[in-house]
């Protein structure tokens, strides 16, 4: 028996008894969903504190208060927002009838009903979000789950597992822990639904296994996420958020601005806006609590590496602060403007503290290139110029949009989150969250009167039929 094997038959009987559990039970109710996320809601105050100095400690350096704000608080507010919606969700959907059977009684309805088993696997840069926003959804759902935190953030997957088991019962949720061999197991595992936070090649695995057994998958991705500042725009309004949107977790967000396409007249103007915000918000590298590490060696020789690449091919490197006093994986913003078309850092998606700025002359050939790509989960335009932004949005695909800003369009909690293509598959946030790990169930209950028989819709089918059927027969 493989290593593989061997994993998923240890997890098998844990689905399985979930499984048994949530069958046994029956309907989930209202008050048994809104239980399971106040339990949820506790554990996140509880232990709040803990969690932001197990995340300090797994990134070697990420500040407490950041933490609280975009991991902790993120989270329970997606959680009190399933809490306070669950009854209004639930209940089931009137529609139109079947004519004419509508005419005597006959009704449709659509009710959710619980998936069962929902498998989860989370990721490291925001594991709290990342992991327990879909639980929540899937609670409102009605359903249980399994959890696997990411690997490379062992101190909060281990809290997490603690927390839960403290919380929860084994049957509602339970967490996995352990290495890559663990998370491929489990993504093998015939859950009722998955969902996958992670990179493009993590989910074509994910997609892969799933597909053994035909597991229906929400794929959360990522990808080059653009931003488009139009000639138009507040040059220097759009520098600051998107140094604030770009330095959050260093980067290391999902929806984090990775590829700036700025007028070719504006590109000096916009590096300096850049430097200057940066320098205010961070204004030392070294030694600052405010600034977060990449996550491991491994990220942080890979984003290195994507500037490497650039230098040796005598590409443009702009620093936003003096480098020589960094120490650890602590870097400063760093833009790489117009990179060598053979560069890794324009195909790849960056995830770290580095901003690719690419000057353009005709806002078509813009379009053209983002359409080229894989579709991102965020799209960012910049501008004053409605026609353009109608262009913009009219031309391209995403997950996302924000106009103004960027990544804020993730904490609305009643519009619906999720990729598209290569960025991924499904949604949640919102009713639409509640939908994904829901099956819409049609129940047709027949009325007081069948007509079929006195309207001779039955053998034998007479010429009158004929004639009367070809009558509807029009476009």
């Amino acid at each position: 028996m493989d290593t593989n094997q061997a994993q998923l038959t240890s997890l098998l009987p844990t689905l399985q008894a979930m499984r048994a559990a949530h069958q046994q039970a029956g309907a989930v109710s209202a008050d048994t969903r809104i239980d399971r996320l106040q339990r949820l809601a506790n554990l996140l105050v509880k232990h709040a504190d803990d969690f932001c100095g197990t995340l300090d400690a797994d990134f070697g350096g990420r500040h407490p208060t950041f933490s609280l704000m975009n991991d902790v608080l993120s989270t329970l507010s997606s959680v009190k927002y399933a809490r306070g919606n669950i009854r209004r969700w639930m209940k089931p959907d009137r529609r139109a009838g079947v004519f004419p059977f509508n005419l005597f009684g006959a009704r449709v309805d659509v009710e959710h009903q619980p998936k069962g088993v929902v498998g989860i696997l989370g990721t490291w840069n925001v594991p709290l979000f990342t992991t327990f926003v879909p639980l929540a959804f899937a609670l409102a759902g009605g359903n249980r789950a399994m959890l696997k935190p990411s690997e490379f953030v062992p101190r909060t997957a281990e809290l997490m597992a603690r927390a839960i088991a403290d919380h929860f019962a084994a049957d509602e949720i339970c967490v996995v822990n352990g290495a890559a061999e663990i998370s491929r197991a489990f993504s093998s595992l015939p859950f009722d639904h998955m969902v996958l936070t992670g990179s493009c090649a993590t989910g074509r695995a994910v997609m892969r296994a799933a597909a053994e057994h035909l597991v229906p998958v929400t794929l959360e991705l990522g990808g080059k996420s653009p931003v488009i500042i139009g000639r138009s725009a507040d040059l220097d309004l759009a520098a600051l958020r998107i140094v604030m949107g770009k330095t959050m977790n260093a980067g290391q967000i999902c929806v984090a601005p990775d590829t700036v396409h700025v007028p070719v007249e504006l590109v000096e103007a916009f590096v300096s806006a850049v430097r200057a915000h940066y320098l205010a918000l961070y204004p030392q590298t070294a030694g600052n609590r405010d600034v977060t590490a990449v996550v491991n060696d491994t990220h942080m020789a890979r984003v290195e590496g994507y500037l490497k690449e650039v230098a040796a091919a005598g590409g443009r490197i702009e620093a936003c602060a003096d480098e020589a006093t960094t120490t650890g994986r602590y870097r400063p913003l760093r833009l790489a403007i117009a990179p060598p078309a053979n560069a890794g850092i324009r195909s790849e998606e960056i995830f770290g503290p580095v901003l690719q700025v690419e000057p353009y002359q005709d806002l078509g050939t813009v379009i053209d290139g983002i359409n080229r790509g894989g579709k991102p989960l965020a799209l960012y335009y910049f501008g004053k110029d409605r026609a353009e932004e109608r262009r913009i949005l009219d031309h391209t695909q995403s997950g996302g949009v924000t106009v103004n800003d960027v990544v804020i369009h993730v904490a609305a909690h009643d519009a619906p989150f999720g990729g598209v293509g290569a960025s991924g598959m499904g949604q949640y946030h919102g009713r639409e969250g509640f939908q994904e790990f829901s099956h819409a169930r049609t129940i047709y209950r027949s009325g007081w009167w069948d007509p079929r028989q006195a309207f001779g819709l039955l053998p034998p089918y007479s010429d009158k039929l004929d004639k009367t059927l070809r009558k509807m027969l029009k476009p």
